[in-house]
Parts: structure tokens; C-alpha cells; sequence
């Protein structure tokens, strides 16, 4: 699998800040945010539900694999989707970056890859 996912309590906004916080806690920054919604409404003029896209960095492990590999950017940052699905629930995906990472011929990416993870899964883990 490529991802992990949770369903959390609350409205879309609540659970936008108890992701940003709890990905805080575990050491990451978000670098990016995407509004698909907003965009698709802007863009193509489609309703959709509120959908955003984190972009989630840990700068000393991200600086550890740009170390050990220097396109590793190309597979950076960890995305993390909070979305709101048919029944008004909030979904949160995140990206799996152990097989993200795993796709890189490199022992020293791929052991990045698992305790990026264990940290998403940690930040997945406090969503509940």
C-alpha cells in the first residue's frame, strides 16, 4: 500500500488543526497546502468537498536523505490528504513513506523511510 488512512471526529477546520498540531509534535513542518477544492472550483468551476493536501517535511530527516541521495527531492514531502467523504466524514491519508522511499536503491533512504513512518503512524495514531 501506498498510504494509511483514519477517520477523525470533528469538522474539516477541527481536524485541519489537530493535523498541523500533531504533526508539530512528531517534528514536521507543512511546507505546502493545497485547497483542491478551492482550485477545481476556480479552475473548472466543479463543486467538490473540502479536500486539502499537506505537504509535511521533518528537516533533519529530510536533510539526512537529500544527504544520502540528492534527487530524493523528487519524492519529497510526505502528503498528507485530509478530506471530507460522502457522509461528512473527515478522512485523513498520509502518505507511506516507507514505500515511497523504498522505491530508491539505497539502504540508508529506505531505514529513513520507516522512521518517517513511525512517526506518521504516531501522528495517525493521536488523530483517533
Amino acid at each position: 500500500m501506498y498510504g494509511f488512512t483514519t477517520v477523525v471526529k470533528g469538522s474539516f477546520d477541527e481536524v485541519h488543526g489537530k493535523v498541523t498540531e500533531a504533526l508539530m509534535a512528531e517534528g514536521f513542518g507543512v511546507l505546502t497546502e493545497i485547497d483542491v477544492q478551492a482550485t477545481l472550483k476556480k479552475k473548472l468551476d466543479i463543486d467538490k468537498r473540502p479536500y486539502k493536501i499537506l505537504g509535511a517535511c521533518n528537516p533533519g530527516l529530510a536533510n539526512q536523505a537529500i544527504d544520502a541521495e540528492p534527487d530524493i527531492g523528487l519524492l519529497l514531502p510526505c502528503n498528507v490528504v485530509i478530506r471530507e467523504d460522502e457522509s461528512g466524514d473527515v478522512v485523513v491519508g498520509f502518505m507511506d513513506p516507507a514505500t515511497v522511499l523504498g522505491l530508491v536503491d539505497n539502504a540508508g533512504v529506505a531505514e529513513l523511510g520507516a522512521q518517517v513512518r513511525e512517526k506518521l503512524i504516531r501522528v495517525k495514531d493521536s488523530l483517533s
